[in-house]
């Protein structure tokens, strides 16, 4: 019986894909979509994520008003407010206090003990010391502690105020009203100045107080010296200030002039005078005050002019002088007061019905606005999260501030900024001091420099060696030597970045501190004994190169290039006794020491873990990965291309310059942005193996800090939500940003180059 055999020819259901394979296909399909959403989305969801954190950082101050308490149509000589901004107090001539409870509105009154009856007729608040300092009218000055408590009760938080008076001391011409007074003090030592007029005629007095610190605490205080400063000006003195130091005082003039005193031995010596609005028709000083730290002072005109003068050393110069380093818009009106805080560089200046709230460091106004009642007074608690307002009709109006990120702006983080103590504006980073009054500076600058700089030195190191040994090993190099580089290559990008950062640090650092002339022979005598090898090698007759099978010449090279490069590094010291003489200024000896030598003739300095350092091992870290994957594209070059460009009578090289290389650029392009985008983000190298200094300047001697080893050395300590952390994560905006956009531009240069030489 013979078995009927299927038809194959003619059966159509086998061109029919089976219903498993298309399964499988449509759910692969749906999985690759749904996973490139998936990235997408979780790359969009980061982007928000960060830019959520940082947008606060360049929101306006907002201020509120809570509620307002009608006081009694009585004059007030001081308005201040304890530091939690509960219990705002009012000194009235005749020695009472007044205080307002800011969640009731409940006005008490206390009289102040001074023993004696006292009018008083001139007061300032010592915000640091929480001491008031009043002036009487027969020519005597107390110091009032306002004694705050704090209770709690039923969960909520009860302030008390009693103050205590000491006794009064007299300072001055006796029986003569004090117009103003000054107080600073240091904790050893004590400043008061005075001012009074006798017969039209004003007369300055000061006196200074001393305690000496002993083992058993401070001793008694005794005034050391009464000096007459008076004489040491010229004009109509018409507001002192004295610094927390109780160092110096400031004398403010009716010609609008600033003389500096400073304390001596001998009493008080004048050390400059200037004119804070000397360039405009009414120099009329109507308002000054220190801002947070005393080293600055904000000046308010007649005009409402706003000008900011701050300490610093001036070039040539070996004495701190005032010199102005910001400048406010005008107020629009002429100002009753400016009161600095007890927080940060804030100030609020008013006058009429406008309040302006403005920030020495970023030279910008947080908020101004006009109110619907004249403003007479002002006071910012110590928290800096609440205001309260004097109008004319003695109204106090309760306003909360919320200004968590005050010293942050555009300009502090990306524009040159005059900080206090500087001699001129600049960049710089520096999150934390040694004291409350340190001023943050958060710029941005040195650190993107930073990471371009390591950048460049690095890929500066790695992107010859790593195309040159990619480009030998593809084209050059025998088959079965290149099954061991290529593995032993990418086993190098395994290894960890602490661990290279590690012997940066502990070994490679100290290692080329001392031996700079020995490492600059071998990095220029090297390539070029290898080139001349190569030259010589090239001219041998071909009887004698083809002892050599092709691939194996590295068997020649090596030793060639091993014992070249071992002379070249033992020539090192001769060449420093050579070129790299330091002449001693007291025996005037040369000596031959390069680190000596650099500062001297580049004006730059020498630190031992330097951008060399970082260079040479974050391009170790980098070679491996553009080695890889240029390699991977030079030996993809179709084989059909080489082999008839070696027809046509080109050599090995010609064939790889100009065949072999222009055909792989696209994927030699990829391997170096990959490479690069390695270099920008690598962090633990630079940490380790650099000073991580946030310094701007080009030399390869020097360190920096990356925005990445920012983040990674910054983070830890940040508080959650403080303007450093948020600007943290503005870093990592600007890494995220800039990744994004080399890649981008790498894909579309790889595109275009993948089409100029495309072959199939």
């Amino acid at each position: 019986m013979t078995r009927k055999l299927p038809d194959y020819a003619n059966d159509e259901s086998r061109f029919q894909t089976s219903r498993s394979t298309l399964f499988v296909d449509r759910l692969m399909t749906v999985f690759i979509k749904l996973g490139g959403v998936l990235v997408t989305t979780s790359v969009l969801g980061i982007f928000a994520f960060i830019l959520i954190q940082i947008w606060p950082l360049f929101a306006p101050a907002r201020i509120e008003e809570i509620k307002s308490v009608q006081l009694p149509q009585t004059p007030f000589a001081l308005l201040g407010i304890d530091e939690w901004g509960a219990l705002p107090f009012l000194v009235e001539p005749d020695g009472r206090m007044l205080t307002v409870d800011g969640e009731t509105g409940e006005i008490s009154e206390k009289n102040i003990d001074f023993g004696t009856p006292m009018k008083i007729t001139a007061a300032t608040l010592n915000k640091r010391e929480q001491k008031i300092i009043v002036g009487t009218d027969d020519g005597r000055f107390s110091i009032i502690s306002p004694n705050y408590t704090s209770i709690e009760s039923d969960g909520s938080q009860i302030i008390k105020i009693d103050p205590q008076a000491e006794a009064a001391i007299p300072l001055g011409l006796p029986n003569v009203p004090i117009e103003d007074i000054a107080y600073g003090d240091s904790g050893t030592s004590k400043l008061v100045v005075v001012l009074q007029s006798i017969d039209g005629k004003p007369h300055l007095s000061a006196a200074v107080f001393k305690r000496k610190k002993t083992l058993m605490g401070f001793g008694k205080e005794q005034r050391v010296g009464t000096y007459d400063p008076t004489p040491l000006i010229s004009g109509r003195p018409t507001k002192i200030l004295v610094p927390g130091s109780g160092d110096s005082v400031l004398i403010i003039t009716d010609d609008g002039r600033v003389h500096y005193l400073a304390v001596s031995e001998n009493g008080f010596e004048l050390r400059q005078t200037f004119t804070p609005f000397e360039d405009l028709p009414d120099r009329h000083i109507k308002t000054a005050a220190f801002i947070f730290g005393d080293v600055s002072i904000s000046f308010a005109s007649n005009s409402g002019a706003n000008r900011v003068f701050s300490l610093y050393y001036p070039k040539g110069r070996d004495q701190r002088a005032f010199g102005l380093t910001h400048r406010f818009p005008d107020l629009g009106t002429g100002p009753t007061f400016l009161i600095s805080t007890l927080r940060n560089k804030a100030f609020l200046l008013g006058g009429g019905s406008e309040l302006s709230l403005r920030y020495s460091t970023t030279d910008s106004i947080r908020w101004q606005e006009k109110m619907p009642y004249n403003v007479v007074n002002a006071a910012i608690s110590g928290k800096y999260h609440r205001l309260v307002v004097l109008d004319g009709t003695n109204r106090l109006h309760f306003f909360k501030i919320h200004d968590p990120h005050s010293d942050s702006s555009w300009k502090a983080l990306f524009s040159k900024v005059w900080y206090e103590g500087a001699p001129e504006p600049s960049w710089e980073w520096q999150s934390t001091g040694g004291s409350d009054d340190f001023e943050p500076k958060y710029s941005l600058v040195p650190l993107i420099f930073g990471t371009i700089k390591g950048t460049f030195y690095a890929m500066m190191f790695a992107i010859p060696i790593a195309l040159l040994a990619a480009l030998y090993t593809s084209q050059f190099l025998d088959p079965c030597f290149r099954s061991v580089v290529k593995p032993t290559m990418e086993i190098m990008a395994s290894l960890p970045s602490v661990v290279l950062g590690f012997l940066a640090a502990i070994y490679i650092a100290p290692l080329i501190e001392d031996q700079i002339p020995s490492l600059l022979l071998v990095a220029v005598g090297l390539p070029i004994m290898a080139a001349i090898t190569g030259l010589v090698w090239s001219r041998l007759p071909i009887q004698t190169r083809q002892w050599i099978h092709p691939g194996w010449e590295w068997i020649v090279f090596l030793p060639l290039l091993l014992g070249s490069g071992w002379i070249l590094w033992s020539l090192g010291p001769r060449l420093e006794a050579a070129c790299f003489l330091v002449t001693d200024s007291s025996t005037g000896l040369k000596s031959a020491d390069f680190r000596a030598w650099w500062p001297i003739v580049t004006g730059t300095g020498f630190d031992q873990r330097n951008s060399l350092v970082v260079g040479f091992m974050m391009g170790f870290a980098v070679i491996p990965i553009i080695f890889t994957i240029a390699e991977d594209a030079l030996s993809n070059v179709p084989t059909s291309l080489i082999t008839a460009s070696m027809a046509c009578g080109a050599s090995r090289w010609q064939t790889a310059t100009r065949i072999v290389l222009p055909t792989a650029s696209s994927g030699i392009f990829s391997a170096l942005m990959i490479g690069l985008g390695r270099a920008v983000g690598e962090t633990m190298i630079v940490v380790m193996a650099t000073g991580n200094t946030p310094i701007m300047e080009w030399n390869i001697f020097s360190g920096m800090r990356t925005l990445s080893a920012n983040i990674a050395v910054e983070l830890s300590e940040a508080p959650h939500h403080s303007t450093l952390y948020r600007t943290l994560f503005l870093g990592a905006l600007l890494l995220f940003m800039l990744t994004f956009a080399v890649n981008t531009v790498a894909e579309i240069l790889r595109h275009r180059l993948r089409a100029k030489f495309k072959t199939v």
